[in-house]
This record gives C-alpha cells, sequence and structure tokens, in this order.
C-alpha cells in the first residue's frame, strides 16, 4: 500500500477509468451481458431485512442506553448497511425491471434507516457515475469545509467518519447546480415519517434510537465505514477506484466489487464477482482490499491519507 501525503485533490486530464475499461470487456467477452438484469431474491431479502431490524427495534425498545450501543453496534449496523446496501441495488433498477417500482422498494427498505435518505441517494448517485470526480456533481467528494476542518488529523477523522450519515446528507446541498426536492423525495420524506411516528407512538423512542444508532454505526466509526474509504481514496499510486474482497462481503451483498461495479452498473450483487472470474486480467493487476478493519485503522493513524486522497477532474473530461 503506496500513500503518498497530498494536500489538494489530485486532478487528472483523463476521462475516469470506468467506461473505457467496461466496453474493452465487453467487446472481448461478449458473454459478459449474460450477466446483466434484476436479481429476484434481492425482493425478500429487503422484505425480510425490513421486518427483522423493525421486529429488533420494538424487541430492544426498553434496553438502557449502554445495551442500546452494542446492539447496535455488534447487530443492527450490519442490517442497515446491508439496506443501505439494497437502497444501492434499487437505484440501479436491479431488483424488479420498472423503475418506478425499484423507487418504491427503495422507499420501503429505508424505513429500518430511521431517516429519509433513499430517493435523495438515487439522484446523487447515478450523478456520481456519470460525473466521477467532478466537484460541480460528484456528491461524492469531499465539500471545502471537510477538507478546511479535518485536514490529517486523528481525532478530526474518527469524528468525520462517526458522523459521516450527517456529513454525507449535507453534501447535496454543496451542488448549486442539482436541485435536491423533486416528487419523490417528498414521497420519501412522507413515508419515513409516517413510520416513524407509528413506532414511537406506538413502542416508544428506545426502537427509533436502536434503528438510528444501527444506521450511524453503519456508515461510521465502525468496520463497515471503511468501505466509504475503500472505494475512491488513494492507497496506491493514482488508481482512482478500488475493490474489498474480504468476508464481510458475505453481509454486505458484495458491495466491495466496487471496480466490478463501476464498470458494470446493470449488474446485480449476486453476479458481481463472476466479472472478475469472466476477465481476470483486467482486475487482478488492481489493488484492492482484503480488510474494512485494517483500512479503518490506517485511515484514522497515517496522515498521509486524508479526506485531499481523491481524483477530480474537470468538466471537460467527464462524458456526454
Amino acid at each position: 500500500m503506496r500513500i503518498e501525503q497530498r494536500k489538494t485533490f489530485t486532478q487528472v486530464t483523463h476521462p475516469e477509468p470506468h467506461r473505457t475499461r467496461g466496453q474493452e470487456i465487453g467487446a472481448k467477452y461478449p458473454e459478459i451481458k449474460k450477466l446483466f438484469g434484476q436479481e429476484k431474491s434481492t425482493l425478500y431479502y429487503i422484505l425480510g431485512l425490513v421486518t427483522v431490524q423493525t421486529g429488533l427495534a420494538i424487541l430492544f425498545r426498553n434496553f438502557n442506553w449502554w445495551q442500546l450501543l452494542i446492539a447496535a453496534y455488534v447487530l443492527g449496523a450490519f442490517i442497515n448497511h446491508a439496506l443501505f446496501v439494497l437502497i444501492h441495488e434499487c437505484t440501479h433498477n436491479l431488483v424488479v425491471k420498472k423503475s418506478t417500482h425499484n423507487r418504491v422498494l427503495g422507499i420501503i427498505t429505508n424505513l429500518p434507516i430511521g431517516f429519509p435518505m433513499a430517493m435523495s441517494f438515487r439522484k446523487y448517485h447515478l450523478l456520481h457515475h456519470k460525473y466521477q470526480g467532478d466537484l460541480e456533481f460528484d456528491a461524492d467528494l469531499p465539500t471545502p469545509l471537510e477538507l478546511k476542518i479535518v485536514r490529517s488529523n486523528s481525532v478530526l477523522k474518527s469524528a468525520w467518519l462517526f458522523l459521516f450519515g450527517a456529513v454525507e446528507s449535507l453534501r447535496p446541498m454543496a451542488l448549486k447546480k442539482i436541485d435536491l426536492w423533486d416528487k419523490w423525495t417528498f414521497i420519501n420524506l412522507g413515508v419515513q415519517a409516517v413510520y416513524v411516528f407509528a413506532l414511537v407512538w406506538i413502542f416508544g423512542w428506545g426502537a427509533l434510537s436502536y434503528l438510528l444508532l444501527s444506521s450511524l454505526f453503519s456508515v461510521g466509526l465502525h468496520p463497515l465505514g471503511a468501505r466509504w474509504i475503500q472505494e475512491h481514496f488513494i492507497v496506491h499510486e493514482d488508481q482512482e477506484t478500488y475493490s474489498y474482497y474480504g468476508i464481510l462481503n458475505k453481509t454486505a451483498f458484495n458491495v466491495g466489487y466496487h471496480n466490478e461495479h463501476h464498470d458494470f452498473m446493470a449488474i446485480p450483487w449476486s453476479r458481481l464477482p463472476k466479472v472478475r472470474t469472466v476477465a481476470p486480467e483486467y482486475y487482478d493487476g488492481l489493488y484492492f482490499h482484503k480488510s474494512w478493519t485494517k483500512l479503518l485503522f490506517i485511515f484514522l493513524f497515517n496522515p498521509n491519507l486524508s479526506l485531499y486522497s481523491r481524483i477530480i477532474r474537470t468538466p471537460a473530461q467527464q462524458p456526454q
């Protein structure tokens, strides 16, 4: 792992690599298209996990604060992280065929997360794929305020990651060219409000606290939170995107196969590992992560790995 100290973003003049690599693999291995399409079992995972997590919230509603913290960290975080991944599958229309139905499923999947995010994520995540590294459209990039506050300080990086769910929810406001609010955002907000109100009204604040803590840890100061570092933080020369091939993929619906996903957004989670099997020469030479836990500690304590460890490009280098 080669990590250089950076005080600014790394700016490149070449287009993002995934479009070209995906086209090359598709031309060389046309059978890759057989992996495209929806994964019907995802629907059952969504319904099952939403039911289980809601049931656990009700079961744990009378826990004291430290019991809630433990339950959320060791169990709830894994479930809500999986739900985040399944929202991602809905975002790419990989559960059922119709876009509208995937939106509805995304809103349902959102319920145990505790706050509305599925529809805003859908909008900004698809822009991330189209405009990767573009400061004006890619909400995956740190904002100037984040860069100014966090720097390379371990304590500040810990706080940033601990609050990453809130940080990420505020980033779209910095993208002035994109309107956050639309019909589906309001529907997401309304449905979520009904769910939260009913949960608190019937079962009390303890149930909601468990869900919110689960979401906080699932994208924050937790081995699962290192996924956000894994995906695009530069840790090896100037490679832009990184995959993770560790055991936690089994609890996270293969979300670690990030290079493969960017290259082929039409392939669902269940078939992503097959991409590397079909075209190994395109992926074996790329640096990848084996442990989110190890990466978490490297991010926190290596001053050379900071929020500036990202690649950006100007709009002129983006696909039309």
